[in-house]
């Protein structure tokens, strides 16, 4: 795993998390800057999946590498799905959902690079 990478990600998802906390509260749709953060973060992750993937076999535990590996994989379908969800369904829980879907690809990119750090 990257460093600078996981830090971007990181940084990204809390910046959304924090973007459609506030437009789910202010009960406002999605906009083109959300749609765009968001867009950054599904690039970030979709980016680690291929260095991860690259990388894995430096992971010798195997049920580490289980976690690993579902991990990285699910990690671009989270803001995909939810800023997906949240253009169809035009409510406030929709960007609550992306809201809640930031803080998840947040705490699993960390978890990522814990788990890389422990055995890369």
């Amino acid at each position: 795993m990257i460093f600078a990478l996981t830090v971007a990600v990181c940084a990204a998802s809390v910046l959304l998390m924090v973007l459609a906390g506030i437009h789910a509260f202010r009960d406002r749709l999605i906009n083109d800057l959300v749609l765009g953060i968001a867009a950054v973060v599904f690039l970030g992750t979709a980016a680690q999946v291929v260095v991860g993937l690259m990388r894995m076999s430096a992971i010798e535990d195997g049920s580490q590498l289980a976690t690993f590996v579902s991990y990285l994989v699910t990690l671009p379908a989270i803001p995909l799905l939810t800023t997906f969800l949240a253009i169809k369904d035009k409510s406030r829980w929709a960007m609550g959902s992306v809201a809640v879907g930031a803080f998840a690809v947040l705490v699993m990119t960390i978890r990522l690079q814990q788990i890389w750090n422990i055995h890369g």
